[in-house]
């Protein structure tokens, strides 16, 4: 007689996920109770009300939430938010910033579970992360994918740039906007604001800067930028200059703006804003900030082979 044959349980379901599975599962179960439902009342022409829909996500337990401003854009009475426990709260704009698309909510409630904010400067392109809203009215859907990209630009309604946008592959639809895009620890990582195509989904990150714009948000209902008036697109140096100066802007200077009255034509080159570097518009961008509203910034500028150092006086940007 041959020797018995035991048969083994089968694994159970836990034991046949793999770690890819275990891994969007526990970010899911994690921040599901985190992430809203949003319907959104409108202002439509001809005093119309129009409905629109999207995502938030929930960052204090007294009712705050984290959303995308183009998502409340125009809302005239907030709106609804539900929860995946049944919940339907109302919730009224706290303040929002085109430029940098985030918007800040608040909902009636004292007990709602907080996401836990990461830092979308730690990620790394082919990492995990998981996207978590409402993608056509479907409540708490869950997607995962990778980080395809990092560093992309993002032009907002407003004409400004957003920096450092996260690019994912996770499948991002219509209502998924506003809702959290979380990495491996469930951390969130980026807000979801577009789709540029199938596969192709971008994300506003969580990082410092996004945190300050956040906090404003807050506690003030606006975040506050200097501005300059210029614009202008990258230009070579010549290679004498060019090794100690590096890269700088062709600069066009509007009417009536700060660089008018301090003298910027256009054709000069920007090459350092209060002794920081600048290379590009994105430069320029990070540089306007608060404490820069109203006072005398040296600019130095390079015009027909000559370096000038003007003073500029950054006024404060609307919307």
């Amino acid at each position: 007689m041959g020797e018995p044959v035991f048969i083994s349980d089968p694994p159970s379901e836990q034991e046949a996920l793999d770690a890819y599975s275990r891994a969007v599962v526990a970010v899911a179960d994690r921040l599901a109770p985190s992430v809203a439902n949003l319907r959104v009342s409108h202002r439509g022409r001809n005093g119309r009300r129009l409905n629109g829909g999207g995502s938030a996500v929930v960052i204090t337990p007294d009712g705050f939430m984290l959303t995308s401003a183009h998502v409340v854009a125009n809302s005239d009475s907030g709106g609804r938010a539900s929860f995946v426990d049944g919940r339907e709260l109302g919730f009224e704009v706290v303040g929002s910033d085109s430029h940098s698309d985030l918007a800040v909510l608040r909902a009636d409630a004292r007990d709602l579970v907080p996401a836990e904010l990461g830092d979308a400067e730690r990620l790394r392109v082919g990492q995990l992360v998981v996207a978590i809203g409402n993608p056509n009215g479907f409540a708490g859907s869950v997607t995962a994918g990778v980080v395809s990209a990092l560093g992309r630009s993002l032009p907002t309604q407003s004409g400004r740039v957003v920096d450092n946008v996260i690019q994912t592959d996770a499948a991002l639809n219509p209502g998924n906007s506003g809702g959290a895009l979380a990495d491996g620890n469930g951390h969130v990582v980026g807000v979801n604001t577009a789709v540029a195509g199938v596969g192709l989904g971008l994300a506003v990150p969580v990082n410092a800067a996004t945190r300050q714009i956040m906090a404003a948000l807050m506690t003030e209902g606006r975040f506050r930028r200097a501005y300059v008036g210029i614009a202008g697109g990258a230009r070579p140096l010549p290679p004498r200059l060019a090794r100690s100066l590096g890269r700088d802007e062709v600069v066009q200077v509007v009417e009536g703006t700060p660089a008018a009255a301090a003298g910027l034509r256009p054709e000069d080159l920007i090459v350092e804003l209060d002794g920081s570097p600048v290379t590009g518009v994105d430069d320029l961008q990070r540089l306007m900030v608060v404490e820069r509203i109203g006072a005398k910034v040296p600019v130095r500028v390079l015009r027909e082979g000559r370096e000038l150092t003007l003073e500029l006086v950054p006024a404060e940007l609307d919307g």
